[in-house]
């Protein structure tokens, strides 16, 4: 069925919403279908075979399994085997952790910006700050999307993963402040995405554990579902249909478990079988150039066998910009991570988080840097920012006193393109996204970063500022910080265009790579083969609302209905 479905359809579903919903939920004995890949029979058959069990694979997984066979293929493993490792208090060891078993893959743009992919079951919501919050309207529209069925879809994932945030003195202090220097009205709490400053939503319970799309397999019949965890698809298998012209039609998927081993898993023949891809923005166009669609010159020179040159793939792809400066607190702080947003007038989002952890080595590093720009020592710096942590959940002893406020651009101009770097699906793929190539964005960004200091410098705000750190000083410690591999200027701590270019980092919400309407159609389904689809970033135009992982999730609900 399409998505420009009728009302009256729109209502029936809704209906098989409300009576499906909780089939399976709750109850569903969760590990009965959870597995290793090295337990994969060697050749298999499903009626649907996903291709990432992330933010879009596992509702996706858990709808599709109400009438039918699925498979879910993830290349990480579990976040139940060490769920605190995943807790609020954990952000930033968990997203930066670099060992075999992390939940996060890094990667470096070649714009110089450092960067990171999920690997575990529950994708990016399983590393993100939490944020939860909806599309704006126009975002719906343009995708085509029903705004009843999506809404429906979207308070189907609420019953599960979304909560209402704490509002403690840090928080409150820049909402404040935000509305002070003009990001107006206060909306209070709504996951809506309106002009002005609002709370949002969280992924994070009142305990600080976290809920991610994982937890949305519970929805899941057991009967019908198979999850392998350490699975790497190499390529997706094509064939050809001389009966209809020599369409390509997508088949099945060879994969790898942790052992090496490869195995076959093959869609069965009903009419409505689909290989789907949720991958994400990187792992998606990855997996489409391996398998051989994509630029044909790009594929023949790495030895890849052209299946349909389809240009498109790849391209478009974009980062929302993000730019930040960090705030020592002479009070001590709550540790929060994104829980509200000013949603300003001009493409810029501010957003904040409070007590946050960071590393040993980082610690020093900030101390070093602080203590040089007010002429003290280390020691004396340490205390201006740091305090001890009693909570023996925390992987470190310490987390900061004060915070970070950051500035996000929205839809910038600027866009880029993924190449593959190697036939190997466990190489990161080549990504530049271009920040601040178009001057546009630079000045978006400035005004988002003006308004940022005006929150900040407001009276609302002030009981956690330190009078001897100017707003240049504020500047000038981001500068000194490695934050990126770019190169700096001496004009960075005081030209606020040179501050957006020099310093930007990611918010991991890059997006695009196999954009709707030139990869994909509105359906999902790629254009010029059958029994194929990609449900992710990889397809957006626009990074949905505030922070996507909302928007993923509910797609992964919305388009099977």
């Amino acid at each position: 069925m399409g998505l420009r479905s009728s009302m009256f359809v729109t209502l029936v579903f809704i209906a098989q919403f409300d009576f499906h919903g909780l089939c399976y939920a709750e109850k569903a004995p969760y590990h009965s279908f959870v597995h290793e890949a090295t337990s994969a029979p060697h050749v298999s058959f499903y009626d649907y075979i996903i291709i990432g069990g992330g933010t879009a694979g596992c509702p996706l997984a858990a709808t599709l399994s109400a009438r039918a066979n699925v498979l879910v293929l993830e290349r990480g493993g579990s976040p139940y085997v060490n769920p605190g490792k995943s807790d609020e208090e954990n952000f930033f060891p968990n997203i930066l952790d670099r060992s075999p078993d992390s939940y996060s893959q890094a990667f470096t743009s070649e714009d110089g910006v450092y960067n990171a992919r999920a690997r575990v079951l529950g994708g990016g919501t399983v590393i993100n700050a939490g944020f939860y919050t909806h599309a704006e309207a126009d975002f719906l529209k343009q995708a085509g999307l029903n705004e009843a069925l999506a809404n429906h879809s979207y308070q189907w994932v609420e019953k599960k993963v979304a909560f209402k945030p704490p509002m403690l003195q840090w928080q409150s202090a820049l909402r404040d402040g935000l509305l002070e220097a003009g990001v107006l009205p206060n909306n209070g709490f709504t996951y809506d995405h309106i002009y002005g400053t609002k709370v949002g939503g969280t992924i994070f319970d009142g305990y600080g554990h976290r809920h991610t799309a994982a937890d949305l397999l519970e929805y899941a019949n057991p009967s019908r579902t198979k999850v392998y965890l350490h699975a790497t698809v190499q390529k997706i298998i094509f064939s050809k249909e001389e009966a209809i012209l020599s369409r390509t039609r997508a088949e099945g998927v060879i994969f790898e478990d942790a052992m090496g081993i490869r195995h076959w898993a093959f869609l069965t023949k009903d009419s409505k079988s689909e290989v789907i891809l949720s991958a994400g923005a990187l792992g998606s166009p990855q997996l489409l150039m391996l398998s051989g669609i994509g630029p044909a010159k790009q594929l023949e020179a790495l030895g890849i066998k052209v299946v349909m040159d389809q240009p498109m793939v790849g391209r478009k792809i974009v980062d929302n910009p993000l730019n930040v400066l960090l705030i020592p607190s002479p009070l001590p702080v709550e540790l929060s991570l994104v829980s509200i947003v000013g949603i300003t007038r001009f493409d810029s989002y501010i957003e904040a988080c409070s007590g946050i952890s960071f590393s040993p080595s980082w610690t020093r590093r900030i101390a070093k840097e602080l203590a040089s720009a007010l002429n003290q020592t280390e020691e004396s710096s340490l205390s201006l920012f740091q305090e001890a942590t009693a909570n023996p959940g925390s992987y470190f002893n310490t987390r900061m006193k004060g915070g970070i406020v950051f500035e996000k651009l929205k839809n910038p101009i600027s866009t880029g393109y993924l190449e593959l770097r190697s036939r190997n699906p466990y190489d990161n793929p080549k990504v530049i996204f271009n920040y601040f190539k178009a001057p546009e964005d630079v000045r978006k960004c400035v005004q988002g970063m003006k308004t940022v200091i005006d929150a900040i410098n407001s009276e609302a705000f002030s009981k956690f500022r330190y009078k001897m750190l100017s707003t240049e000083a504020l500047l000038n410690l981001i500068v000194r910080l490695p934050l990126n591999r770019r190169p700096k200027h001496l004009t960075s701590a005081f030209s606020l265009e040179q501050f957006c270019i020099d310093t930007v980092m990611t918010i991991w919400h890059y997006h695009g790579g196999c954009v709707i309407g030139s990869v994909v159609n509105h359906d999902y389904k790629v254009r010029g083969v059958q029994s194929l689809r990609i449900i992710d970033g990889s397809t957006f135009t626009s990074s949905p609302g505030t922070n996507p992982q909302a928007t993923v999730m509910m797609l992964g609900r919305y388009v099977e209905y």
